[in-house]
């Protein structure tokens, strides 16, 4: 233990300031250290949902494409069977004898009475 003296006693304040002073500081600075590993993991869970919504969005984009060639591959079937069931049922010869009609009444001249 060290004898009192005015040098012994000055000593140890400065030694007892420096470590209020650390004490002080210490809760400061853990909430700064705090605040950043906060704000690192939302950064990161931001990018983590970009990165997550452009990949949803390139599935969505290629089953919406693999839908479509579907429905157009479907409408061609469905085309392709009701024009064999027009041709082969009375449609085509109704048809005709419509356009017909259709044609002479188009070729009469309007009568102008006067």
């Amino acid at each position: 233990m060290a004898l009192p003296t005015t040098l012994n006693s000055q000593i140890t304040d400065s030694v007892t300031q420096a470590n209020v002073k650390v004490l002080g500081d210490s809760p400061a600075l853990s909430l700064s250290n705090l605040y950043q590993v906060v704000s690192q993991s939302l950064g990161l869970s931001a990018q983590n949902a970009v990165f997550a919504q452009q990949h949803s969005n390139i599935i969505h984009q290629a089953a919406t494409t693999q839908g479509v060639n579907l429905l157009y591959s479907v409408d061609t079937e469905a085309v392709a069977d009701a024009t064999k069931k027009i041709s082969q049922a009375d449609v085509p010869s109704d048809m005709l004898n419509i356009l017909g009609v259709v044609k002479a009444l188009t070729n009469q001249q309007p009568r102008v009475t006067g």
